[in-house]
């Protein structure tokens, strides 16, 4: 524990200092007036030798401490997040190991920063942020007439080549004289487990892929729907609260205006006023202290004073306002309709404030305030409107603003949840499954088996939470489930070999019987085996030919003749040619030998090589033509068992000596065998067994040196 902190210590220490380096490049860019930033080598350093999340950190903590040097880095987040994405992914993919490729990073991260600053900068300024870069565009717009807008951007685009360049530049030769195992310490701190190569992570995000949406799909989705209906939530009524409150300042604005007003307002010559205007004694020192009232509050557009009667307002007052002139006192001008519910409480000389009017003087809020005589009686009012159109402009540019600044740390947050879940939860789990798979494989020896639970515990997953529990939990099922496949396997083996000396036992029995069939059951077993290894070797019934299979063939092949036990020993052992009473009898050894293992078969239940000592001693002695016994089966309705026994029960019948013939010559048996192709014999079990003929005739000189 106490390593593990001197370790995150010691990577903060590295992104400080990433950090440090960005904002001090950043000072000099500022004091130096260059039209460039040069905050971004630590950003790209940190992004390159520790992945996303430093890069990222580094990136926004620079735009945060450069925003105190240089007012409005801030809203440049998204800029610094996105260089330390694109960074951490070409990063993966081997991008700064070539000249060429990272030039290519470099004109991405320009035209993405370019494109991005100009649009930010319009957005905030309707302009270039350096007075230089503003002046350049200007010239170049009158010498083109690109638009002013295009030919900043361009400009733009020249300089960031000029910054990023020289930025990844520093930073990539710092990081070509850190030590690999500084590199290796740095790229650790973003592991929970062994670090996966691009390779792998690319495969298990194959494997995921098939299972529909993928659990980082998910996560994904989740995050940023989160994060964007909080944003929208707590910008919505942060924009509201804010809006309401300025508004509400606004409007007591209007109403001190006003009550300010009305206090320089003589009311006793409100009447001269009307009358007579700017002649009347008093009226423009009047107007003067109206205009300074005016002045003293902020968001108040228009004061004016009227009087309020039936036909309208009647002006006597009026404030010129920004190329708006004001009414000439005596004027009279109908009410509006918002005023309609007000008009009671105005032609009764009360007070009314706070009513939102959008005219065509702009959207404000009214306030008309009393100006009464010694005796107590309204003679006209005060009036100050509070410019709300403008507020709205101002919250406006204000919510533009939080958007700039929030789009850099949505990026942010959501990619470091991406990050986050893909460390502590997908990865582990992939490693885990990816494990999981291979044990599922099963068949393979106990050495390879010992294998994979060291890789299994190679992956050394360090989440600190319920996944490493569950990788804690499958690394000792794993080990435990080997040792009993080992223990299974064990007993299995001895199954193997009780039940082979079993058959070995049963088919002497028989053979025993037979006074001269000669090692008849050891030589067949021999060529089954070398037929079977041909048809696998040369791709034929490859849906057929699984290990099993062949293995259950080779060792129920003595079982073949098991029938002959049924067969008398008058008719078994006879020296002479049988007669066809005889012969029918030696073929019933055929139904015989299938019925013994059908009885054997029921004992024994479920899957198991029985079925395939059945298949052979019912139907070795059927022809591909369809002229064989017991059944007259043809081709592959013939079980491929029983194909195969038939060429190795014949070829050792021919060259093997019986009481009743002499052995064939080698040769003359092999233009038998080879005569019998799509006749007698199944021509691939044929042309295979030919194909090993020097292996067959070592397995026949083996047993007649005997």
């Amino acid at each position: 524990m106490i390593k593990e902190n001197k370790d995150t210590l010691k990577r903060i220490s590295v992104v400080a200092a990433c950090v440090l380096v960005n904002v001090l490049l950043s000072f000099v860019a500022y004091k130096l007036k260059l039209p460039m930033y040069l905050d971004t080598a630590g950003t790209i350093f940190a992004a390159v030798v520790g992945g996303f999340v430093p890069g990222v950190t580094v990136g926004v903590l620079t735009n945060l401490f450069s925003n105190i040097i240089n007012s409005g880095t801030v809203y440049y987040v998204l800029i610094s997040v996105l260089i330390a994405m694109i960074t951490t992914y070409l990063k993966r993919r081997g991008y700064f190991d070539h000249v060429r490729r990272i030039v290519l990073y470099i004109i991405a991260i320009s035209l993405m920063s370019a494109i991005l600053g100009t649009c930010f900068q319009w957005i905030l300024t309707e302009g270039s942020r350096f007075s230089d870069v503003a002046a350049l565009a200007e010239e170049m717009n009158s010498n083109t007439g690109l638009g002013l807008f295009f030919c900043t951007m361009l400009i733009e685009i020249g300089l960031n080549f000029v910054d990023k360049g020289l930025m990844t530049i520093l930073a990539l030769v710092v990081y070509r004289l850190v030590s690999d195992k500084f590199k290796e310490f740095m790229l650790m701190g973003s592991w929970k487990q062994k670090p996966l190569s691009p390779q792998e992570i690319k495969e298990f995000r194959k494997k995921t892929g098939s299972y529909g949406k993928s659990l980082r799909i998910r996560i994904t989705v989740m995050l940023t729907l989160a994060a964007l209906g909080i944003a929208t939530i707590m910008g919505w009524i942060s924009v509201s609260l804010y809006y309401q409150a300025s508004k509400a300042d606004y409007t007591r604005n209007a109403t001190n205006a006003a009550r300010f007003a009305s206090q320089v307002v003589d009311p006793d010559k409100v009447d001269e006023y009307l009358e007579n205007g700017h002649e009347e004694e008093g009226f423009d020192e009047t107007l003067d202290l109206l205009y300074r009232v005016r002045e003293s509050y902020t968001g108040i557009k228009y004061v004016y004073v009227l009087k309020v009667e039936r036909d309208g307002c009647h002006f006597i007052f009026d404030l010129d306002a920004e190329d708006e002139p004001g009414y000439e006192p005596g004027e009279v001008v109908p009410f509006e309709e918002a005023f309609d519910p007000y008009l009671s409480d105005l032609f009764a000389g009360r007070e009314v404030s706070g009513i939102a009017v959008d005219s065509n003087w702009g959207y404000v809020s009214t306030t008309y305030w009393p100006v009464k005589n010694a005796q107590g009686r309204t003679v006209c009012y005060a009036c100050a409107d509070a410019e709300l159109s403008a507020l709205s402009d101002y919250v406006k540019n204000y919510l533009v603003k939080v958007l700039l600044v929030f789009s850099g740390f949505f990026v942010m947050i959501l990619g470091i949840g991406i990050w986050i879940s893909g460390q502590f939860l997908i990865n582990p789990i992939n490693s885990m499954a990816g494990c999981a798979d291979d044990f599922m494989k099963g068949g393979e020896e106990n050495a390879a088996l010992d294998a994979k639970v060291k890789k299994l515990e190679s992956l050394r997953i360090n989440t600190n939470d319920e996944v490493e529990k569950l990788y804690q939990s499958l690394c000792k099922m794993a080990s435990g489930t080997v040792e009993q496949m080992k223990d299974i396997r064990h007993y299995a083996d001895a199954t193997a070999q009780m039940q082979n000396g079993l058959i070995i036992t049963m088919a002497d029995m028989v053979e025993n019987r037979d006074s001269d069939t000669g090692a008849h059951i050891q030589k067949t077993a021999e060529y089954v085996r070398i037929i079977l290894e041909g048809l696998k070797k040369n791709g034929y019934y490859p849906d057929k030919l699984t290990p099993k299979y062949i293995s259950d063939v080779i060792m129920s092949a003595p079982l073949h003749d098991v029938g002959k036990i049924n067969i008398p020993d008058a008719v078994l052992n006879k020296p002479g040619k049988l007669t066809d009473e005889e012969f029918k009898i030696m073929k019933t050894h055929t139904t015989a030998g299938k019925k013994i293992m059908e009885r054997a078969i029921s004992t024994v239940q479920g899957e198991n090589y029985l079925k395939e000592a059945r298949n052979m001693a019912a139907y070795h002695h059927e022809r591909w033509d369809g002229k064989g016994y017991p059944e007259g089966l043809r081709g592959e309705v013939i079980p491929l068992s029983a194909r195969v026994m038939s060429v190795a029960d014949v070829f050792d019948a021919l060259t093997s000596p019986r009481i009743y013939k002499p052995a064939f010559p080698m040769e003359k048996a092999i233009d038998i065998i080879k005569e019998g192709a799509g006749a007698q014999f199944d021509p691939k079990c044929v042309e295979v067994f030919l194909d090993s003929i020097s292996e067959v005739k070592l397995v026949h000189k083996k047993y007649h040196n005997v």
